[in-house]
């Protein structure tokens, strides 16, 4: 096998089907044409023997009637028949029939006919002229001289071994067009049934040397095509992943372009300043002032970037948490940020599988939210009741121009575009929560300000969230994925 890999240099996996295809079938028709062949000569043996035993007995009959003249038989006669036949007696003398030119070559077998008396014997062997023939010795009973001898006939095989001949021919012929027939097919369907492969290979090319992410074709519905769908869904994900990225870089650069932009200019002016003095007195100050916001509006900015960029990549760690001790954290870094405005707060239980970090600063970003459109001395109500936590305020509320696209990356309203913020707050939170296996909507609340409602999968007792290893798996994937 190594020498015919070798001699087709280096093989495609079309040509060594092909190839395999090839060999299975010369094995096939080898052993079928050799079996066929051996039950031919087989059954052609038998038919023969048959008729010469027939033959010879019917003649032997007529012979030991009349053993001078042979039974009256005449050299004719046999030739008709294509036989020749001659007496063996038990003591080695021969009598063949007058006038007839070959005499068949005896031996043992047909002496032991002669001397028994009994039985019969046929094998292949030669006349005088060294023509093959196919020999049947049958006993002579009740010759008038009272010896014992054996009536031996026989038939030229050179018809039997011509059809013989034919037959292998035949099958040589045959089998070596099937086999080459075998090999073309075996290519062909090779070649078909590896098309999903190829057209694989080549999109794989396609996507290294254009880098485009154009799917492929599926005809069928085999394990090659289950494969070319399974790669399509993979070049689904990649081109929206990068999508995606080519968005969030678009529009980090955007937005980093105005704070920027800000703090370069202040500080060419504070270098200006140096060096001529040109600020009225307590302008400088102001800058700096404007510098340390920029400065942590940036960083803020920077952080939401973060958060987003490494929520596809880091291996999260859910465990089971208390959402009630996630929110109250929450709402002592609210209080410190809104410290004159009030906080109608309701927690009632509930236990799910999250990770703890991420969640808590989705509940952060909804009640900074809160915070900033809050009027002075306002209240921000917050209610965990079931698997629902509500966070509204009695600010400006949303317009509905603006409720599609509340939690869409980077976008502002313009009510808020004067007020600190990335436009990233909410998306982080939409995110977060669809990681959990929920969903985040906004409305308004009954006073007209922003209203917030998250829905978690979760329940009201510890003991059910531990008792039910299945959900708690269920929740566990949804968050890993």
């Amino acid at each position: 096998m190594r020498t015919i890999w070798q001699w087709l240099g280096q093989p495609t996996l079309g040509r060594r089907i092909s190839v395999l295809t090839a060999v299975a079938v010369a094995c096939a028709v080898m052993l079928t044409g050799l079996a066929g062949w051996l039950v031919t000569r087989v059954s052609l043996y038998q038919q023969l023997d048959s008729e010469l035993t027939e033959v010879a007995s019917y003649t032997s009959d007529l012979v030991s009637a009349d053993l001078n003249t042979m039974g009256g038989l005449a050299p004719e006669r046999l030739r008709s028949i294509n036989v020749t036949l001659l007496v063996l007696r038990s003591d080695g003398h021969t009598q063949r029939v007058p006038g007839e030119r070959v005499t068949l070559d005896w031996g043992a077998e047909e002496m032991a006919i002669a001397r028994l008396g009994q039985g019969s014997s046929a094998r292949d062997g030669f006349a005088d002229d060294g023509t093959p023939y196919r020999i049947v010795a049958v006993p002579m009973p009740d010759v008038s001289d009272g010896g014992q001898y054996a009536l031996v006939i026989g038939r030229p095989l050179q018809p039997y071994t011509n059809i013989q001949f034919s037959l292998a021919l035949v099958m040589v012929i045959f089998g070596a067009i099937a086999i080459v027939g075998a090999a073309f097919i075996g290519y062909a369907v090779a070649r078909s049934s590896l098309q999903p492969v190829r057209e694989l290979s080549a999109a794989v090319a396609r996507v290294t040397v254009t880098d485009h992410l154009d799917p492929i074709v599926v005809r069928g519905d085999d394990e090659l095509s289950q494969l070319t769908r399974s790669f399509n869904t993979m070049l689904s994900s990649l081109s929206l992943s990068r999508e995606r990225q080519r968005r969030l870089i678009a529009d980090a650069g955007h937005e980093l372009r105005t704070p920027l932009t800000s703090l370069r200019t202040n500080i060419e002016l504070l270098v200006a300043d140096d060096r001529t003095g040109m600020l009225p007195e307590g302008a400088r100050a102001d800058i700096l002032r404007d510098v340390a916001a920029q400065l942590s509006e940036f960083t803020t900015l920077v952080g939401d970037l973060v958060q987003l960029a490494r929520e596809d990549r880091v291996e999260p760690s859910p465990e089971p948490i208390d959402l009630r001790e996630i929110t109250s954290n929450a709402i002592q870094r609210a209080r410190r940020r809104g410290p004159g405005l009030k906080f109608d707060v309701e927690l009632n239980p509930l236990y799910l599988i999250g990770e703890p970090d991420t969640l808590e600063r989705a509940i952060t970003n909804l009640l900074d939210n809160a915070v900033k459109f809050s009027p002075p001395g306002g209240t921000v109500h917050v209610l965990l009741e079931g698997d629902r936590l509500r966070i509204s305020d009695q600010g400006p509320g949303i317009a509905d121009e603006d409720l599609p696209h509340i939690f869409d990356r980077f976008y502002r309203a313009d009510s808020s575009r004067n007020t600190p913020g990335t436009g990233l707050g909410l998306s982080i939170v939409a995110t977060t929560v669809a990681r959990h296996g929920g969903w985040v909507k906004a409305g308004r609340s009954a006073e007209g300000g922003a209203e917030f409602t998250v829905q978690l999968p979760g329940t009201t007792s510890p003991d059910e969230l531990e008792d039910d290893p299945d959900e708690q798996t269920q929740v566990l994937q949804r968050v890993t994925d």
